[in-house]
């Protein structure tokens, strides 16, 4: 099994976080739900959506806990649509961006809550060789394919049907993607389980084989805003990242191979730092990405499992967000691409900061990279990646994992 590990030394993250000074620390999570049946933690039902333009019936599925939380996700692209979690005061909202129909899943642009594949982030000049054979992907992004192309996995529509979870409710989300999808080599066959736990986390596992040598990165691509969808902008909500180093990139927004330091740039999130403290900082990676668009190499050694990787926090509503996971790298983007042209599910314009992502993956670009973590996957070989997303409140604030 080819595992989601870094190629850097590790560097164990500073635990100074002065910043959260305003938050009222100590208090555990809430503890699992061991007295009661695994039935009894949570429901999950589904109903009609609508359909795509083709016909294909789209279902939502409900997955509820005894905890105030609720995720909601589309069997169109596997895409979260909600995620309604209490704030400090108990006050439930919906934390992620989403859109209103499926035809505006069908017909957006960019990437809301779907699942990111086959390959998420960029491959430059949308290309890369496997075996000295060069396959030529589809640009969608410049001269770059983003995200696994035009018409990738998020774009699809998932066969989804309950799965068995000891400390929570699950749904387990299957797509094949044939062979020369998206000009990919292999027929690769995924599957991701969601799985709401009793303890107010999202858990996302992501599995997939294949018959011929491919490359493979999956993320899911959720803009977050703590304060709730619609509210506005995310500028002073704050943010702590695991990660001592990043990888810059050039004008195209296509890595480099340099593997570079965050100390003395605008993206040094080892300390809780607002978001948009830095935001319009003329450091030259942040011309380039029009605000925060960038990958964080985690401070991970190879073979380490799930692990700590960055927390968001609202002071305004005392909501929290942990991202935990397997994979070497974060990427953090703030929206900038949103110009107000889209209406949300809030019934707002979407515009630039309205979000953030914590897109756990691969280095972009890894397979021109070879000093990169491969994202290379053989026949016989299963991929697997983990990634949770665990909320809290600084009323009941857990200590940062480690």
């Amino acid at each position: 099994m080819r595992k989601a590990a870094g190629a850097v030394a590790p560097h164990r993250y500073r635990r100074d976080i002065n910043a959260l000074c305003v938050i009222a620390l100590g208090a555990a999570l809430m503890g699992l739900l061991a007295a009661k049946p695994a039935s009894a933690a949570g429901t999950l039902e589904h109903a009609p959506y609508g359909k795509t333009k083709d016909g294909q019936a789209v279902d939502v599925y409900t997955m509820t806990n005894d905890h105030g939380m609720r995720v909601r996700l589309l069997s169109f692209g596997g895409t979260i649509i909600e995620i309604s979690v209490p704030d400090r005061a108990g006050r439930v909202d919906n934390v992620v961006l989403g859109l209103r129909s499926v035809g505006d899943w069908e017909t957006l642009p960019g990437h809301f809550g779907a699942i990111t594949g086959r390959f998420a982030n960029r491959i430059g000049g949308a290309q890369f060789t496997l075996n000295g054979q060069t396959y030529h992907l589809i640009a969608n992004n410049g001269a770059n394919t983003l995200h696994g192309g035009p018409n990738a996995l998020d774009k699809q529509v998932w066969t989804v049907a309950p799965a068995a979870a000891q400390d929570g409710v699950a749904a387990v989300l299957s797509y094949v993607s044939k062979d020369g999808d998206q000009n990919f080599p292999g027929t690769l066959t995924t599957k991701v389980v969601y799985t709401l736990t009793d303890d107010n986390a999202l858990r996302i596992e992501y599995t997939a084989t294949t018959d011929k040598d491919t490359v493979v990165n999956f993320t899911n691509h959720s803009y977050f805003n703590l304060a709730g969808n619609g509210s506005g902008s995310v500028v002073d909500q704050l943010l702590l990242i695991n990660a001592d180093r990043y990888t810059p990139t050039g004008p195209d927004q296509i890595p480099t191979g340099e593997i570079a330091p965050v100390d003395g740039t605008p993206l040094d999130f080892r300390q809780m730092m607002s978001i948009g403290a830095r935001l319009h900082s003329a450091f030259q990676q942040m011309v380039y990405g029009h605000g925060y668009d960038h990958n964080w190499v985690l401070n991970k050694a190879a073979g380490d499992g799930l692990t700590f990787a960055a927390r968001g926090y609202d002071p305004h509503t005392g909501r929290v967000v942990d991202c935990l996971t397997t994979e070497p790298a974060v990427q953090v983007y703030t929206g900038n691409g949103l110009n107000g042209s889209l209406v949300g599910s809030a019934g707002t314009t979407l515009r630039q900061t309205d979000g953030f992502t914590l897109e756990t993956q691969h280095f972009p670009d890894s397979p021109n990279k070879p000093n990169f973590p491969t994202t290379e996957l053989k026949p016989g070989q299963e991929f697997h990646s983990t990634t949770v997303y665990r909320f809290s409140t600084d009323a009941a604030l857990p200590p940062i994992p480690h």
